[in-house]
């Protein structure tokens, strides 16, 4: 309680609302592989599944006009599009805009003259990408004040319509409406929202890794006792830790520590949007042969594919 009164003092100024979204999904590359919540855009509001992406900015969902955007989903969700002509509050983002202008992580952004609207290209690591032009519009949520009162809230923000998908966005086995960009460019819902004062500029998240996964997603700070924190590594793009050391079975693996260093684009990130962790090979092949060693006795070390599979009695 003594904690919270401390946060409130800091935070004076905002209307401190903690925005709360349902989490759906689980990290097991085989059923889901990704976690998506849904977001509440225009008017009247139509809901829209959108992937949690802490490496990338933008909030962006499929635009009626989209031609090769997937239209079902393996995921049992029925996928919707954004047409902003049916929406009352939908207002287009000219090339005037001083967001046209603004750097996006990993996005080029452009102007169309035949229209005047601001347009977006984005690209992903994975190869995936997607264009499209930016709108604003209402997103509606419910604010939780104080201890229990419940508000419903709404504020206009600027985000993508999608008119083009390219590589796995078009893959329907795990087709989403589009991808929440967490991260801390000032296109992100995050900062919009604290540019409005309607939230502090901070998200908290937990996702479930057992049973039928799923999770919390927060825009606000959540206090949990225990929680052990790690700093990032200030003035980068991305979420970046500094990270130091991989140990195996207790005993720390022999890498040299410049592989983990925070350099131009070299480092360590937090990405809620890749499934799997990635290790450059200097620290991957060590971490790998401390693995067989101790696996051994009881399975069988291969190769399958250029990756490293183990064969076991079962």
């Amino acid at each position: 309680a003594r904690d919270r009164r401390r946060h409130a003092r800091l935070l004076q100024g905002f209307v401190v609302g903690v925005v709360d979204f349902s989490v759906q999904g689980s990290p097991d590359p085989y059923l889901v592989g990704l976690y998506f919540t849904e977001v509440k855009l225009g008017s009247p509001p139509r809901e829209f599944n959108v992937q949690i992406d802490t490496g990338s900015d933008v909030l962006w969902v499929c635009c009626n006009s989209c031609n090769n955007c997937p239209r079902t989903s393996g995921l049992g969700i029925q996928l919707n599009f954004f047409d902003s002509s049916s929406s009352s509050t939908a207002g287009q983002v000219h090339c005037s805009d001083p967001i046209c202008t603004s750097a996006v992580q990993t996005t080029v952004t452009h102007c169309s003259p035949q229209t005047n609207q601001c347009c977006y290209t984005y690209q992903y690591e994975d190869g995936s990408g997607t264009s499209g032009y930016y709108v604003s519009d209402t997103l509606y949520f419910e604010a939780i004040l104080g201890e229990s009162l419940v508000v419903n809230s709404s504020a206009l923000i600027v985000f993508g319509c999608s008119t083009y998908q390219s590589g796995d966005l078009t893959v329907t086995d795990k087709a989403v409406d589009g991808i929440f960009g967490f991260g801390q460019g000032k296109l992100s819902v995050i900062s919009q929202l604290s540019t409005h004062g309607l939230t502090p500029r901070v998200f908290s998240h937990c996702l479930k890794g057992e049973g039928t996964g799923g999770g919390i997603l927060v825009l606000g700070e959540i206090l949990e006792p225990g929680m052990v924190y790690s700093p990032l590594v200030p003035s980068q793009p991305h979420y970046n830790l500094n990270l130091q050391s991989i140990a195996v079975n207790g005993k720390l693996l022999p890498i040299d520590p410049s592989v983990f260093a925070t350099l131009n684009s070299q480092g360590t990130i937090v990405d809620s949007g890749t499934t799997l962790a990635y290790l450059v090979a200097e620290a991957y092949d060590p971490f790998v042969s401390a693995v067989n060693v101790i696996v051994s006795p009881s399975v069988t070390p291969i190769i399958s594919e250029r990756n490293q599979c183990y064969l076991v009695s079962t």
